[in-house]
């Protein structure tokens, strides 16, 4: 089985690596991000469960991993 937290480190350092190699391809994708958060019409956690949702039909294991533990930051649980 996954370890999906260490998955998500592996990844995010590879997101880190991006960031050096390509700083306005990683720039634009935090801009997508901050984008819904500016808008004030959806908060955090239903921004992160949306995001789950389409990585879990999209079946992207990064994302996956990603959106679960940033959904679990702003207050979503298993339930």
């Amino acid at each position: 089985m996954l370890d999906w937290e260490k998955y998500r480190q592996e990844l995010s350092s590879r997101v880190t690596e991006l960031g050096r190699l390509s700083p306005a391809t990683l720039e634009g994708v935090r801009t997508l991000g901050g984008a819904g958060q500016k808008s004030g019409r959806l908060d955090a956690k239903t921004r992160e469960l949306i995001a789950l949702a389409v990585a879990v039909t999209t079946r992207c294991d990064g994302c996956i991993a990603s959106h679960t533990s940033e959904a679990a930051k702003v207050g979503a649980t298993r339930e």
